[in-house]
C-alpha cells in the first residue's frame, strides 16, 4: 500500500480501538476539522473484510446514538469513501407524503457517486451531525442515480427518490468534502429550537415566505 492507503488503514483501526472502549460508538468529527473538507479515497483493500465490516457496525451505532439517519467516513475521522444510512421514515402521514419520506433500510455504500435523475428539485430543512444544533433549507434533486458498491463488493446502479435521495446525496457530498451549508439557503439558517418552534410544518412554504428566500421553481408543496 502507498502512504495514503496506510493512513486510511491507521484511521480505521484507531476508530475501532476508540469505539471498543466506548460501547461501540465513535466520536463524531465536527465542522472545522480538515478531514471534513478533504476528498476521500476509494476503498481498495486498505483493510480486510472483517475490519471493514467492523467499521460499518461502529458507524451505524454512532449514527443511531447521535441520533441521525446517515453518517460518512470523514465524520468519524476516516478519509474513506464510505457511508451508512438508515431512516425509519416519518410517523406523520402528511409529512411522509409531502417529503416523500418512506422508511429506508440500513445500507452501507462504498465509493458512492450520484447524479440527478429528475429535472426538479425540492427544498427542505436538513441538518448534519457534524454541525450540531443547526438546520437550513437545501434544494436537492427529487431523484438521484446512485452508483457505488455494497459492503460485499457488488455494484450499485439505482435510482433513489424522495427523502432517501436527500440522505444519500447529503452523505455522498461528505465524501467530496462538501457540507450541507455549502448548498444551503443561508437566510433559512435556524437553530433546532427555532425549527421546532416556527418551521415544523411538513413543507417549507411558510419558512420561505417569512424568512425571505425562494423555493425551487415548480415546487408546489
Amino acid at each position: 500500500m502507498n502512504d495514503a492507503d496506510e493512513l486510511i488503514a491507521a484511521q480505521i483501526r484507531s476508530v475501532l480501538a476508540v469505539a471498543a472502549d466506548n460501547g461501540g460508538v465513535a466520536p463524531i468529527v465536527e465542522a472545522g476539522d480538515p478531514v471534513l473538507r478533504q476528498v476521500t479515497r476509494p476503498f481498495g483493500g486498505q483493510v480486510d473484510d472483517a475490519e471493514l465490516a467492523q467499521l460499518a457496525e461502529v458507524m451505524r451505532a454512532t449514527m443511531l446514538a447521535a441520533p441521525g439517519v446517515g453518517l460518512a467516513g470523514p465524520q468519524v475521522g476516516v478519509g474513506l469513501s464510505m457511508f451508512v444510512a438508515e431512516d425509519p421514515g416519518s410517523h406523520d402521514p402528511e409529512t411522509a407524503e409531502v417529503r416523500q419520506r418512506a422508511p429506508m433500510p440500513l445500507r452501507v455504500v462504498l465509493n458512492a457517486q450520484y447524479t440527478p435523475a429528475a429535472s426538479d428539485d425540492v427544498a427542505f430543512f436538513e441538518g448534519c451531525l457534524s454541525i450540531p444544533g443547526y438546520q437550513a433549507v437545501v434544494a436537492r434533486p427529487r431523484e438521484i442515480e446512485l452508483k457505488g458498491q455494497n459492503l460485499d463488493g457488488t455494484s450499485i446502479a439505482e435510482v433513489v427518490s424522495g427523502w432517501s435521495a436527500r440522505i444519500v446525496a447529503h452523505e455522498t457530498d461528505h465524501l467530496e468534502g462538501i457540507m450541507f451549508l455549502d448548498k444551503a439557503e443561508m437566510r433559512s439558517l435556524s437553530t433546532n429550537t427555532s425549527v421546532a418552534t416556527f418551521w415544523n410544518q411538513p413543507s417549507t412554504q411558510k419558512a420561505a415566505a417569512e424568512l425571505g428566500f425562494t423555493l425551487p421553481s415548480g415546487m408546489l408543496m
